[in-house]
């Protein structure tokens, strides 16, 4: 019995579902998302409800009924709310700059990395210095793939901890050599 599956998806005021053709569609304020449902589930539309259920006890069927609830949610609260991730700049001289659609990252490389915002995802510089990156976008999967494409560009050290790190991220240090 899936614990994610049992409960219910609660639709907001301001997003319109449609189910057509194995698609789940979710439109809001936002923007619209859209889930292909698999043929082992059953997706209900009633009352500001969604419920997900099995459509028979084979495993395929049961591994599919949670993991469908979760994309239908996401798609739900994408619309309407939108997803964040925060990443922060620390190093002496790593800065990053917004020009246009382009982020222009400085993270002590001989050169600029210079970072097209793809379509759909909104990028913001926050902080007192600037020193926050937060991505957001209504697509759940697509900001954490931004967030990581860009992490990537210097990930943390483990010695002084300089990079690009994830706000909540605890990066472990190690002690530097001895005499």
């Amino acid at each position: 019995m899936s614990r994610v599956g049992k409960s219910p998806v609660e639709v907001p005021s301001g997003v319109d579902i449609s189910i057509v053709d194995g698609i789940l569609t979710a439109k809001g304020k936002l923007g619209e998302e859209a889930v292909t449902l698999v043929d082992a589930v059953d997706v209900t539309v009633a009352d500001n409800q969604i419920r997900v259920t099995p459509k028979d006890e084979s495993k395929h069927s049961r591994s599919m009924w949670g993991t469908t609830r979760s994309l239908v949610q996401n798609a739900v609260s994408g619309v309407s709310e939108g997803f964040t991730k925060r990443l922060e700049i620390v190093g002496v001289g790593y800065r990053a700059q917004m020009q246009g659609k382009t982020l222009n990252l400085q993270l002590g490389y001989s050169h600029d990395i210079p970072f097209p915002v793809p379509e759909g995802i909104s990028i913001k510089l926050e902080g007192d210095r600037g020193n926050v990156i937060a991505i957001t976008g209504p697509n759940k999967q697509q900001v954490g793939q931004v967030a990581s494409v860009i992490r990537g560009f210097r990930k943390p050290e483990p010695y002084k901890g300089k990079g690009l790190r994830y706000s909540d991220e605890y990066v472990l240090r190690k002690e530097g050599k001895k005499k």
